[in-house]
């Protein structure tokens, strides 16, 4: 039975953490090998696995149990073989990032690190769509991603994209975990009972393609392999005792031109430094979500508060009152997002309507 209850801080244990980084991590089946922990595949191998049948869902369950109860992470390699795909592809996402720099309109702001360190791309599936459809088909039309997707997530998944260019000496992130309650302060992850903490990594997938070779000391992603399953980490990573544990347990694999990596967003994760002076780390990072991550209706909430506000103005509520009031009319989560538009500087997430109405 899953257990819920209210969460705090103090409820953190920094040792229990550290037994389950102590868990071994054995090679799974399909697997060609171990790489510092984390589980590696060789497209090749596997392709005759494709098609649908039996031969598939016995690697896309694999996949699942790695991310869920293994090391909470595993990479493809080969699983682009046309290098001219990523090639191409990456001459359109550059020069979309070359337009946006010039126009002042873009690359501002990383959840995780600071801005100006690196060159973003938000929202790079529809740029990429419109600005070069013939590239973002052959691109997009990559089975592994399909398979590993549909492994975490099941069928009618919705797939986003966001490119990060870390230029030579560009720094590290900090330990983190993804959305949704990744993107949160450590108060506002705390308002939400732990049954919703432990579902939440079930609504999205973490993943990256490498649009170059990154040997180590370019900075791949630093991983903590079975750190997805502690119950209260998105309350942990905020925290610099669990932080540092990060920094001293940390892995990382190499990934060459076209390789897939996929990891719970419940993983503790963190860019890498470039320590290089050559590399221009090109990646493109993809947040696969449920198809479940939707409400049922579409709502024009800006429409219903253009014709309550007014009234609310003048409205004799009390704050109990106010507070259900605001919650069944106002737009509560700052998800899905323009993140050109709104930049995540200052903060995980701008404000909402719930927080402009609030009277807390």
């Amino acid at each position: 039975m899953m257990k819920t209850q209210r969460l705090s801080a103090a409820s953190l244990d920094l040792d229990a953490f550290k037994a389950l980084l102590d868990t071994p991590t054995e090679k799974p089946a399909l697997a060609a090998s171990l790489e510092n922990g984390v589980p590696i595949y060789e497209a090749g191998a596997l392709a005759d696995r494709l098609e649908e049948g039996p031969r598939r869902a016995a690697m896309l369950d694999e996949w699942a149990d790695v991310l869920l109860n293994g090391a909470g992470c595993f990479a493809i390699t080969g699983a682009t073989p046309e290098g001219s795909v990523i090639d191409q592809a990456s001459e359109v996402l550059l020069e979309l990032i070359a337009q946006e720099k010039a126009a002042a309109s873009g690359g501002g702001g990383d959840h995780f690190a600071a801005a100006g360190l690196n060159d973003r791309l938000w929202n790079s599936l529809e740029k990429h769509a419109i600005a070069a459809p013939e590239s973002f088909i052959r691109y997009y039309a990559n089975p592994w991603i399909a398979a590993a997707s549909e492994a975490w997530l099941g069928p009618r998944y919705q797939m986003t994209a966001q490119v990060n260019l870390v230029h030579p000496g560009g720094k590290p992130q900090t330990a983190h975990r993804d959305y949704h309650l990744g993107f949160m302060q450590q108060h506002q992850s705390a308002q939400f009972p732990l049954h919703a903490h432990l579902l939440t990594a079930a609504l999205t997938l973490q993943g990256a393609i490498a649009h170059v070779d990154i040997p180590i000391e370019a900075g791949p992603t630093k991983l903590l392999p079975h750190s997805q399953k502690y119950e209260l980490g998105y309350l942990a990573y905020h925290e610099q005792a669990f932080r540092d544990v990060f920094e001293d347990r940390f892995t990382q694999v190499a990934l060459g031109k076209g390789d897939l990596l996929w990891f719970s967003p419940a993983l503790f994760h963190a860019a890498g430094e470039n320590r290089t002076p050559y590399v221009e780390r090109l990646v493109n990072l993809f947040q696969v979500s449920s198809a479940f991550g939707r409400a049922m209706e579409t709502i024009d909430r800006a429409a219903m508060l253009a014709a309550v506000e007014p009234v609310l103005a003048s409205s004799d509520l009390s704050a109990l009152e106010h507070r259900a009031l605001v919650a069944a009319t106002a737009e509560g989560y700052a998800f899905p997002l323009n993140l050109d538009t709104n930049p995540p500087i200052g903060g995980l997430a701008p404000a909402t309507d719930q927080d402009r109405l609030s009277v807390d």
